[in-house]
């Protein structure tokens, strides 16, 4: 590989980049390299650096107004051409070194703004992999839950709504073969700052609440599907709203849905 960059470098390629003599894809083909082998970047930049001064040498030196107005007030008429031809060069060479720095500078520019749209390019093309991986990540994850609250083990308890809380409604599908239940809250409404969906698992007779955990992120999950584990004989499932944190035993006032196990699904 070190052969292969040290030949494209003794190429002559880069000067012509430098110069602006390449074409558009090839002077894609280069910044590509630069890119990838720091070496020929720096290549690049040590020949612009040599081009910018080698213009600075070829500057003329500065010419005082008042030798000038001296010469056009002298008496001497004497022409010395080849001093006048001298000087013409010289400046014309100057002006051919300043049309050079400017095209040298108008090219590295332009080699930056190449540059920048690449790595925007770059990050926003990341950006859409990882969105697309994020949403067949989430689509893989929908479709286990469905398939998962559809296999004919799982039972469906409904929740309704309790007291004040008529509008609320849930389903819980429980899976007594895995111990696993799914809480479908797309009817409960999101959560005030500072509190959460308790999930409760009943016995009846005598009533005795046990928990089976909190929702935590419920306001911000698009789905509202969540999995809880369930290794209790459940005659029933309520849930309540409970500071975060959950609570050791639930808060009967604020019992949004309670629903039964049917006894004979």
């Amino acid at each position: 590989m070190m052969k292969d960059v040290k030949e494209y470098i003794e190429s002559g390629i880069l000067e012509l980049y430098v110069a602006g003599k390449l074409s558009e894809q090839e002077n894609q083909e280069v910044h590509e390299m630069m890119y990838e082998h720091p070496e020929i970047k720096k290549e690049v930049e040590e020949i612009e650096k040599a081009i910018l001064l080698l213009t600075a040498s070829v500057a003329p030196g500065t010419v005082s107004f008042n030798n000038i107005l001296n010469h056009l007030n002298s008496n001497d008429k004497r022409v010395i051409p080849l001093k006048t031809r001298y000087n013409w060069v010289t400046y014309t060479g100057w002006a051919a070194s300043i049309l050079l720095a400017a095209g040298l500078i108008y090219n590295y520019q332009s080699k930056v703004d190449l540059q920048s749209e690449l790595e925007l390019t770059e990050r926003e093309n990341r950006i859409l992999e990882i969105k697309f991986e994020d949403s067949q990540e989430a689509l893989v994850q929908t479709q286990n839950t469905l398939d998962a609250i559809r296999s004919k083990d799982v039972i469906t308890i409904p929740l309704g709504g309790q007291g004040n809380f008529a509008d609320s409604y849930a389903k819980v599908y429980w899976n007594k073969k895995d111990n696993s239940i799914y809480i479908d809250g797309s009817g409960l409404p999101e959560t005030p700052t500072g509190k959460v969906w308790q999930i409760w698992s009943l016995t009846l007779n005598p009533l005795t609440p046990t928990s089976l955990g909190t929702i935590d992120g419920f306001n911000e999950d698009e789905d509202k599907l969540f999995k809880f584990e369930n290794e209790y004989s459940s005659e029933a499932f309520g849930i309540t709203l409970e500071p975060t944190g959950g609570s050791e035993s639930p808060t009967m006032d604020q019992l949004h849905t309670l629903g039964v196990v049917n006894s004979n699904p």
